[in-house]
């Protein structure tokens, strides 16, 4: 037994679990140069103008940050040609996410997800003791949002749409959501989780312009962790009507987003062209890594992540395991794929010869 009386909801609970580190993999397996495309993380840098941004801020680290972020809020709002009170901050996309549920999220309500998809939506949900309400994915990996659309009932408080999605990386329009919204009762929140849209065709629309002032129940959740390189800070933002960031706000933690990952985001949206640069390399290597999976036969859906993800099923497990033992980790998810993350040309090369081999 342990100490104390845990909350049933948490004892039954599994932990979120990250993507395994190349360290790891190296002691498990005796190995040496093992590299690590199992996070999704960008593999650069970013840009030399914002590492000496967060380096100045460290050196006011004995004071606590601006919990309201008031300088970052109001450089997103004029980037995203919003209103101030449109924009929240949080401890990166995963952060509001939970918020959402904290403030929304009663016990006994439903929220509904297509699955697969991204692995903390249950634990944000059962924390709250609210019911995650599942809808298969359609057989091509896309998201069936007439199926969504007829899952949600009586009691559901909220749908959460990864897009791209996570793990299988397609995504969905603007048009598609909106088509959906039409659905959906207006007191339902429709949280748009778009923690890979820089990576995604800009093609599809953007959430921000094309749905949050025409429906007040759609919530854009982003993230500097991805494209801008800043995954170790813990950044993101909310976009929604000033009545749901009023809510978001009650139950921000506080200080949860420091003074380096604040310095960190506002020096990003400084550096937009640089940055892009690293962005457009990372697509050039995903369509390159793309080729090469399909030119020797596999098949898998079109990524609009900086991820691939390769539907193998039942030799999920023996493939991914194969791989670590010759140090390339992945993200396994038993019995239905593996996800690889788009790194660089080198390491890119490593993983399709190493695959090659193993499969």
């Amino acid at each position: 037994m342990g100490v104390g009386r845990v909350r049933p909801v948490v004892s039954a609970l599994a932990a979120y679990r990250p993507g395994k580190g190349a360290k790891q993999a190296e002691a498990e397996h005796g190995i040496s140069d093992a590299i690590k495309i199992a996070s999704n993380e960008n593999p650069y840098a970013p840009p030399a103008s914002v590492q000496k941004a967060i380096q100045a801020a460290a050196a006011g680290v004995n004071r606590y940050s601006d919990h309201g972020a008031a300088e970052l809020r109001a450089k997103l709002a004029a980037w995203l040609d919003v209103d101030q009170d449109c924009v929240a901050v949080g401890c990166g996309s995963s952060g509001l996410l939970q918020q959402v549920c904290v403030a929304y999220i009663e016990p006994g309500d439903e929220v509904v997800t297509p699955w697969r998809s991204f692995e903390a939506y249950p634990i944000f949900v059962a924390l709250t003791n609210g019911e995650l309400v599942t809808v298969p994915l359609a057989e091509d990996h896309s998201i069936d949002l007439d199926a969504v659309a007829a899952a949600v009932g009586p009691r559901t408080k909220a749908v959460m749409l990864a897009t791209p999605n996570n793990p299988t990386g397609l995504a969905l329009s603007t048009a598609q959501i909106a088509e959906f919204m039409v659905k959906v009762p207006d007191d339902v929140l429709v949280v748009v989780d778009e923690a890979y849209r820089e990576f995604s065709d800009p093609a599809l629309g953007d959430p921000v312009k094309d749905l949050v002032g025409r429906f007040p129940n759609v919530v854009v959740t982003r993230t500097f962790s991805k494209a801008y390189g800043l995954a170790g800070l813990r950044s993101g933002y909310a976009v929604a009507d000033p009545s749901v960031i009023e809510q978001l706000d009650k139950v921000l933690l506080a200080f949860s987003v420091n003074i380096l990952a604040q310095a960190g985001a506002i020096a990003a949206l400084d550096a937009l062209d640089e940055i892009q640069v690293l962005v457009d390399s990372l697509l050039a290597e995903r369509a390159r890594v793309v080729d090469s999976l399909r030119a020797s036969g596999v098949d898998f859906p079109d990524p609009q992540g900086n991820f691939v993800w390769l539907p193998i099923g039942d030799r999920t497990d023996e493939v991914a395991l194969a791989l670590e033992q010759r140090g390339v980790v992945v993200r396994p998810f038993s019995g239905e794929g593996i996800r690889v993350t788009i790194s660089t040309p080198a390491e890119n090369d490593r993983f399709l010869t190493t695959y090659a081999e193993v499969t």
